[in-house]
């Protein structure tokens, strides 16, 4: 009774005139007359400060609150012309604090800048630059060359120096800095060459430097995560005929709250947030069983890049595959504050006094390590602000 039923239900399809069946057929591509597709939600908008025509890829920043703006770009290669640079009328960028300390002299390391991804603020006037000691961007660092660096900003000359050697390695890749100068210490992320991150701490006043968190889960690179920026995702392959494969990136990202207790840090190859014990790094009675166990696991907050934070305990978020700010609330929550398609490889995070955030869109996607040895970077970089509603910390 069934099968016969089917039969003359087929029966009857195939004596459909060909002119009512088509009614039945898929859509033709393209928009129906008169209708038109939801676009996505936009984001709060952001505005362009500055275009900076800079000689290689800008991933530091670091903006006074009288408007001068510093750039940090590391060598990747070693043939970037300069390090450090001030950005200047018209997008101009120069050597700075002169092209004397931008040149590379492995024989006098502690007067030459070799690899500086990150610069920040300390006392009023001064500037602290991290330098990595890697002229290459890769390889052991240059004895001596890993250091910081303290600048007059109104003498544009260096006052202090302070060599890291004790606390790096021959696969250290030192990353970014964070200055709390009302305790006289300093932080800086480790992200390894190897993805083997670590944290290093600093006491200003004797220049005692400290590795901790070295290949704790919370400083390595994540395996198997891929990041994608503009759309696609970011893998190495240094040549056309290279088998592409992830970057690895351990320790990245770094802030601190404001009132100095908890150093926040990212992995740059990670989707989670984690928090330590400040006192504790540089506790000469703590143990590094002790520091681990301060580290909280703070959940999830995107592929990140910079770090920053504000006189709330709010934790600033670079979403390099969303283009996009974003805050971390003391609460966990998370807010979106702006996107832009020019913030390209959303880096570092720099705060005025009076709240404008501004952001750099790094670029690093396009470099040609990721792009088999094509380099798809477009000078100017775009620095772009929005104002927020805290004092930073």
């Amino acid at each position: 009774m069934i099968r016969r039923r089917f039969l003359a239900l087929s029966a009857a399809a195939a004596a459909t005139p060909l002119a009512a069946r088509a009614q039945t057929s898929p859509p033709a591509p393209g928009a129906v007359q008169g209708q038109e597709a939801s676009s996505a939600r936009p984001a709060g908008e952001m505005e362009l400060a500055y275009l900076a025509d800079a000689p290689s890829t800008p991933t530091g920043l670091a903006v006074t609150a009288e408007g001068r703006v510093f750039l940090m770009m590391p060598r990747f290669t070693g043939r970037e012309p300069i390090t450090v640079g001030e950005v200047l009328e018209g997008g101009r960028v120069v050597a700075y604090p002169s092209e004397a300390l931008n040149r590379i002299d492995r024989d006098e390391p502690q007067s030459s800048m070799f690899h500086v991804p990150n610069g920040v603020f300390g006392v009023e006037g001064r500037m602290w630059l991290l330098d990595a000691g890697l002229p290459e961007g890769k390889g052991a660092p240059v004895k001596g060359g890993a250091k910081l660096i303290e600048v007059d900003l109104a003498a544009n000359e260096v006052r202090r120096v302070l060599p890291l050697d004790p606390a790096v390695e021959p696969t250290s890749s030192l990353n970014d800095l964070r200055v709390d100068a009302r305790r006289n210490r300093a932080f800086i992320t480790d992200q390894g060459q190897d993805g083997q991150g670590a944290i290093v701490a600093v006491d200003l006043e004797t220049g005692r430097c400290v590795r901790r968190l070295a290949e704790h889960p919370s400083t390595k690179s994540q395996e198997k995560v891929v990041k994608f920026v503009e759309a696609r995702p970011v893998m190495q392959r240094p040549t056309p005929d290279a088998t592409p494969k992830s970057p690895q990136g351990g320790a990245n990202g770094i802030a601190l709250s404001p009132d100095g207790a908890r150093l926040y840090y990212a992995p740059l190859m990670a989707r989670r947030l984690y928090a330590v014990d400040a006192a504790l790094l540089l506790d000469e009675n703590a143990t590094d069983a002790d520091v681990a166990a301060s580290v909280e696991d703070l959940g999830e907050k995107g592929m990140t890049g910079g770090l920053s934070s504000d006189s709330q305990d709010r934790v600033y978020l670079t979403l390099q595959e969303q283009n996009a700010l974003a805050r971390r609330h003391p609460d966990g929550r998370i807010e979106v504050l702006g996107s832009d398609p020019r913030l390209v490889w959303a880096d570092t995070i720099s705060i005025t006094p009076d709240r404008w955030l501004y952001v750099s869109g790094a670029q690093v996607n396009r470099r040609p390590e990721y792009n088999g040895g094509e380099d798809l970077q477009t000078p100017p970089y775009a620095i772009l602000r929005l104002r927020i509603d805290a004092d930073p910390a």
